[in-house]
């Protein structure tokens, strides 16, 4: 994504005022950069699915995978994840602290599919850093902070990685100095069996002798022989209606629902059982804020088939391309 005109982005050093600043930010849709003791974190509203992909946007990301939800504290998680003991004894053991827990979501859990990937689970970890602590707790909502720098660059560990990048493309950066982990946290999928799905701030002999057992390693994925972590999940059939999804629909057929993408409708679309467009206008930010939602929707109508309108393949597109092929694996 290129540089927003007129977009200013305002560098704060940490402190009462920034905290302040940056809640308030957040709460009108905003980007904020700022320290973890992992590395620095691009922060929104996890609740808000627009503001959740306009990170998308300023990273470059290249698809919707799935961001770890910031919390202030244990009972902020409860509210968003389903623990049982494992996870239980791992927060007692590592939170606040650079350990990310993917967990069931909760039946009201208020993050965005967007921020989930349209999972039924959900990556939740406290920060041990003041000054993200502090503007969790201002702000009183979850908020995704993937790394803040443009996807595949280094991840930025100051304030300055954070403004060689993402200058003129968030609204604020709040620097707390150098952060004192400089990895990524360790990400543990609490399943029957606890799985290792990413090596970080954590070492996995300290998990392990917590739990009393060894952690599990993630399915290999045979069409990229890497590792594929289930949830946060890449794995080439990632959200699964149980519909039938057809891509590059150029016309509905018989009893199909249809994701529609822009004004001009396909022939047959008047027909079609039902009809929910990702965005009228065309607009690409607009479609993947819609984009996991419409298709829980589309799929409740236990039509057989959804058709998907062809979206262009640029900016966000290549992203919500990505997510539909994953949907459609296995059932085209």
């Amino acid at each position: 994504m290129p540089v927003i005109p007129g977009l200013a982005t305002e560098i704060c050093p940490a402190g009462e005022a920034s905290v302040a600043s940056a809640a308030r930010v957040l709460a009108t849709g905003g980007l904020v950069a700022f320290p973890t003791e992992t590395v620095y974190g691009l922060g929104a509203d996890a609740t808000n699915p627009a503001a959740v992909a306009r990170i998308y946007e300023a990273k470059g990301r290249p698809a919707f995978n799935p961001l770890i939800s910031h919390v202030a504290d244990l009972a902020a998680a409860r509210r968003i994840g389903v623990f049982d003991t494992t996870a239980t004894a791992l927060a007692a053991a590592f939170w606040p602290g650079p350990l990310t827990l993917v967990l069931p979501k909760t039946w009201d859990c208020a993050v965005s599919d967007l921020a989930t990937s349209g999972l039924d689970t959900i990556a939740i970890r406290v920060p041990s850093h003041p000054v993200a602590r502090a503007i969790l707790t201002t702000f009183g909502r979850p908020v995704v902070a993937p790394s803040a720098n443009i996807s595949g660059h280094v991840s930025p560990t100051t304030a300055a990685h954070v403004q060689s990048d993402l200058v003129g493309r968030i609204e604020m950066i709040v620097d707390g100095g150098p952060v004192a982990v400089g990895v990524e946290s360790t990400v543990v999928g609490c399943f029957d069996t606890p799985m290792l799905l990413r090596p970080g701030g954590v070492p996995r002999e300290r998990i392990e002798a917590v739990l009393g057992c060894a952690l599990a390693q993630p399915p290999r994925n045979a069409e990229t022989d890497s590792a594929q972590p289930l949830a946060p999940g890449m794995l080439t059939s990632h959200y699964a209606p149980r519909a039938r999804v057809r891509l590059e629909a150029s016309a509905v057929e018989a009893g199909e629902v249809l994701l529609a993408f822009g004004p001009a409708l396909p022939a047959g679309a008047a027909h079609a059982a039902a009809v929910m467009n990702l965005s009228t206008r065309g607009d690409l930010a607009e479609a993947a804020t819609h984009l996991f939602g419409y298709l829980r929707a589309l799929d409740a109508t236990a039509a057989r088939t959804i058709a998907v309108m062809p979206i262009p393949n640029e900016g966000l597109g290549e992203a919500i391309n990505d997510r539909l092929r994953r949907a459609a694996v296995g059932r085209e």
